[in-house]
């Protein structure tokens, strides 16, 4: 076997692994630009669509229904339709969705505690990668 070949294999092998681990699939979950921010939205009870909309002004009405219906496969959150004129459809998490919350929460408080330290550090690491 050439090394190409297994750096193939190994590559292969590597993907495949990444696929099947469950935190990486989370990872893949939590890491979407507005999941974590519509889970925290639903923690605080059932919401209508408009109502995440309006909480939400930065995200796009396909964004916006995209993440819910993605969150929904997930199993993390349920959607509800109400036949009425207009029809009304409202979002709340599921138990599963509930069980992630404190997950969530975590990421957020951690966030809002290190998030100027970050900062600090690429702009050390920018300056000297510049100066260099």
């Amino acid at each position: 076997m050439t090394a190409a070949q297994r750096r193939e294999r190994d590559k292969a092998d590597f993907d495949a692994y990444m696929e099947a681990c469950p935190t990486h699939q989370l990872v893949g979950i939590l890491g979407n630009k507005w999941s974590a921010m519509i889970l925290g939205r639903l923690a605080g009870g059932a919401r209508r669509y408009a109502e995440l909309a309006r909480t939400m002004p930065g995200v796009s009405a396909k964004m916006l229904t995209q993440t819910l219906r993605s969150l929904e496969r997930d199993g993390l959150v349920s959607r509800s339709v109400t036949p009425s004129v207009p029809v009304q459809v409202e979002y709340t998490l599921t138990l599963l969705g509930e069980r992630i919350i404190p997950l969530v929460t975590a990421m957020h408080r951690w966030a809002d505690h290190n998030i100027d330290e970050i900062h600090a550090a690429r702009a050390r690491y920018d300056a000297a990668t510049t100066a260099s």
